[in-house]
């Protein structure tokens, strides 16, 4: 069985980039080959003579909300984070609740964002698994979270943010997300008109990132690993432009692990396999979906997804991806694994490590190669 522990490396703290680089582009890009292995060195704007006219990008345009509130609780004062994940309804929403005795009822005092009271006050009204709780507002969030919330930044980054549009992509459009997208971070207009002017193709989809960017992977075999869905979108326009730029000889680069996952998603859709999709990987590895040929086209769909890659899984879409360096043992790190082979990366990310690299959500970023 596949361990946990063969997922790990050991990174230095001081690579654990803490701010991003100004401009966007100026980010280091390792570009790994997955036929040869052979890793070489590029700045991100370097992705200009890289790909080729007709590719086509696809790129998740959800865009980060302030997600994260403070407060404290009515009847004891105790200090209260909350970290939104899921809009359930106007006024009730999932979220990680961080916070003493947080049980069912416990009422909350948000604060605004000079830390003075807020008339807004939420009540836990579901205790789900761990630290997630649904929660009620008193009034609907959408007026208020400009006030109230925060740039869900990682714990890993202590440095504030001055400007929170560093933490949103440039083609950022519907709101939903509890963390970027962050391998998109590195685009800038410029650098999207002069794709455009090559001849490589953009297109977007929408996935709000959840609470699987933040649950660290603990079962000891990963796939023992019970992965949460995301809520997801390919339009049908999009996904019949991707498909006529797969048959005209294109390859389809997937920015970001995000996208990937609704990439593979869509192919599994148009192959006909529906509902929970957690198990494709086992499945795979087994030869139960044999009869699936190399390539599938991506079907439009809107929904939750909860596809799990590991190695194992067989890319069905996918033929580049374009992605930030993950933290060890992340189901992140898997997926990219399950593209290039766990040995393969792994050294990458040694490579990276010796060359001084800058890593996760702030730091640079590798591109993975059919060539």
């Amino acid at each position: 069985m596949l361990q946990l522990q063969d997922y790990d490396y050991d990174l230095p703290p001081a690579l654990i980039a803490q701010e991003p680089l100004e401009p966007r582009d100026a980010s280091r890009l390792l570009v790994l080959s997955r036929r040869t292995g052979r890793v070489s060195h590029h700045l991100f704007r370097d992705l200009v003579d890289l790909l080729r006219p007709g590719d086509i990008l696809v790129a998740n345009n959800s865009r980060v909300i302030p997600a994260r509130l403070y407060g404290h609780k009515a009847a004891s004062g105790g200090q209260v984070e909350l970290l939104l994940l899921e809009r359930l309804a106007s006024d009730r929403w999932r979220a990680l609740a961080g916070g003493k005795k947080l049980g069912l009822g416990s009422e909350i005092v948000l604060h605004e964002a000079d830390g003075q009271d807020s008339p807004i006050t939420a009540t836990i009204v579901t205790v789900l698994d761990g630290p997630q709780r649904e929660v009620q507002f008193s009034q609907p969030l959408d007026d208020w979270l400009e006030t109230l919330g925060h740039t869900p930044l990682p714990p890993y980054i202590h440095t504030a943010l001055a400007d929170g549009e560093r933490y949103q992509t440039v083609y950022a459009r519907p709101a939903g997300s509890a963390a970027a997208p962050t391998a998109g971070l590195h685009f800038t207009g410029d650098l999207l008109l002069a794709l455009r002017d090559k001849g490589v193709l953009f297109e977007t989809c929408t996935l709000h990132v959840g609470l699987d960017t933040f649950k660290p992977v603990s079962a000891a075999h990963i796939a023992e690993h019970t992965i949460h869905s995301e809520w997801a979108s390919l339009s049908p326009d999009a996904a019949r432009r991707i498909n006529e730029a797969k048959l005209a000889g294109g390859r389809l680069v997937a920015v970001g692990t995000t996208s990937t996952r609704v990439l593979e998603t869509a192919a599994l859709r148009s192959a006909g396999i529906g509902g929970s999709l957690q198990t494709i990987s086992q499945r795979d590895a087994a030869g139960e979906t044999s009869n699936l040929c190399p390539w599938k086209p991506v079907a439009a769909f809107t929904g939750p997804t909860d596809l799990y890659i590991y190695p194992g899984y067989r890319y069905r879409a996918v033929d580049v991806m374009l992605t930030n360096f993950h933290l060890p043992k992340s189901s992140l790190l898997m997926m990219v694994a399950a593209f290039t082979g766990r040995e393969q990366l792994l050294a990458a990310y040694q490579t990276a490590i010796t060359e001084q690299y800058r890593f996760y959500s702030f730091g640079d970023a590798m591109l993975v190669s059919d060539s």
